[in-house]
């Protein structure tokens, strides 16, 4: 076997640790993940933690429940929208300077965020740390299959799984601290994680050796902005519509049509481009196109979970940013627990829809319990629902994108398992844009039934209610304090008895997965030993 030539392949990999043909050892790999797995904990403790500091960042800048909404949407909307576009550029590029770029992208977002001054100039911010944080959600998986094979990967998902929870029960604590202390505030929340993005900088460049295919880039830019024009109109409409206009309106029949419009050009597009975003061609497999389907409906379930359980504790409940932080910890251990143990049992056994079937049933019963909380719910009762969602999620969410990597080559990595990421993104930002909505329609619904029943005493005291925004319920006088609390109670209730259904279609799309035996091979490996097939990917027009 030939070796390959430097016009063939840049960097190290694999083959470095003991000849062409040696595996890397346990160690090897996990030092080449290392920062890997603290970027991706810069990009999830992002997202999470500024959730349980929201509604004092809303009440602080005059925001209302739509500011709310889209501080999150925002960056949900971003990642979303990028993530094809980072994961393509992945089977073109150098995957570790596209990974160093997304943090990049983070930091500078980050930076610029706590120094907003208003809800917009939050909100756009919130799009740039999502631009970042969708290439390190993107790439992290990529670059985890280019490393392990789809039987070993099981294990290391599980690491990846630990991480994500480590940082999600982390991000909520750290941010109720960090507002609950009045010589740092809210704005240090997105300060905080930028230290631990230089540091994955640094170790990234010492740690992480991948050899790169040396390929003629050519991306598809008219699909990328025809897919992010597409997406944001439909969020943006189901944000505001029961609320700012009809769901039957004009304004609704433009908005679902443009949306229409432009998907159907993204999707011509995408069918005549030499190098498209998503290639169409990866849905003729059933395996990938379930598996982005049931990641659709399980990024609605994932993403309320981590949005709405801070008002509820603090706007229904009453407690402090740090304690909502507290009582979420069992969701995220029981997240933590799934994810680390089906990991392993895969690479054991190879085995992994029953995972998938089981933790699809697990969400759709979590989600049906929480429908049923009010302010007033034990704390041991709503402590044992959230358990059963965080195990629910935690053994679907790395294993749709482990099926999917299972069934595509290595020139198709990249776009295949961002795919999958797109679609849980996707479900995440329509969901928490809707049932904001619906959050927000249900309080006022719930506020006016509360001060109906007051009599004269409701009316007098709906002026103290507010004007739709995020109110601070501690200083709300007795009778209106409960009735929000009332509200918020039965509204985030709703909000998740409203999310079951979309768990229970992704339970019913999981039962059509085939489950196919995972390969033992990495796909770097492949890349490192067929210089012939590397060379004729150079010499190939993109």
């Amino acid at each position: 076997m030939a070796s390959p030539t430097p016009a063939d392949v840049r960097g190290g990999g694999p083959a470095e640790a003991g000849g062409d043909d040696a595996p890397m050892t346990h160690r090897q790999i996990l030092e080449a993940l290392s920062g890997l797995l603290i970027g991706m904990f810069v990009a999830i403790l992002s997202s999470t933690i500024v959730s349980n500091a929201l509604p004092e960042i809303i009440n602080d800048l005059d925001g209302g429940q739509s500011s709310y909404t889209w501080v999150v949407t925002a960056s949900l909307l971003a990642m979303t929208a990028t993530t094809p576009l980072w994961g393509k550029l992945s089977d073109l590029v150098s995957k570790k300077l596209l990974v160093q770029i997304a943090l990049v992208i983070y930091v500078i977002g980050s930076v610029v965020a706590g120094l907003s001054q208003s809800t917009g100039m939050l909100i756009a911010c919130r799009v740039v740390q999502g631009i970042g944080v969708g290439g390190l959600s993107a790439l992290a998986q990529v670059i985890m299959a280019a490393l392990i094979s789809p039987r070993e990967r099981g294990r290391y998902s599980g690491y990846l799984g630990a991480n994500f929870a480590l940082a999600t029960v982390g991000g909520p604590l750290l941010g109720g601290v960090i507002t609950d202390t009045d010589w740092l505030g809210w704005r240090w929340c997105f300060y905080v994680g930028v230290p631990f993005a230089l540091l994955a900088l640094v170790v990234l460049q010492k740690t992480l050796r991948l050899p790169v295919v040396k390929r003629r880039v050519k991306v598809d830019w008219t699909g990328a902005a025809l897919i992010s024009a597409s997406v944001s109109l439909l969020l943006i409409w189901v944000t505001f519509a029961g609320d700012k206009y009809a769901w039957l309106s004009w304004q609704t029949y433009a908005m679902v049509g443009g949306t229409l419009l432009l998907g159907a050009g993204f999707l011509y597009t995408e069918s005549r481009a030499s190098e498209p975003i998503i290639p169409l061609r990866l849905f003729r497999n059933r395996t990938i196109t379930l598996a982005s389907v049931a990641s659709l409906f399980v990024g609605v379930a994932m993403f309320a979970g981590t949005v709405f359980f801070s008002q509820y504790f603090q706007l229904a409940r009453g407690e402090t940013p740090t304690m909502s932080g507290v009582m979420t910890i069992p969701m995220i251990a029981g997240l933590f627990l799934s994810s680390t143990v089906s990991g392993q049992l895969i690479t054991r056994t190879g085995r992994w829809k029953a995972w998938l079937v089981g933790g699809a049933v697990l969400v759709t019963a979590g989600l049906g319990l929480l429908g049923t909380i009010r302010h007033d719910t034990a704390y041991w009762q709503t402590a044992v629902y959230m358990t059963l969602l965080g195990l629910g999620i935690g053994m679907m969410m790395q294993n749709l994108v482990l099926c999917t990597q299972n069934q595509v080559s290595p020139g198709d990595l990249g776009a295949a398992s961002s795919v999958v990421t797109f679609f849980r993104s996707l479900g995440g930002a329509i969901g928490v844009s809707a049932l904001g909505a619906v959050l927000g329609t249900r309080v006022g619904h719930y506020v006016e039934d509360g001060l109906a029943k007051l009599g004269p005493q409701g009316a007098a005291l709906g002026g103290a209610a507010g004007d739709g925004g995020i109110p601070e319920v501690s200083t709300l006088p007795e009778p209106l304090r409960s009735v929000m609390e009332n509200a918020y109670g039965h509204g985030v209730g709703d909000v998740f008895l409203y999310s079951a259904p979309f768990a229970l279609l992704a339970f019913v799309v999981t039962l059509f997965i085939k489950e196919v035996a995972l390969k033992s091979r990495a796909l770097v490996g492949e890349s490192v030993q067929t210089p012939a097939s590397a060379r004729s990917q150079v010499d190939q027009p993109a």
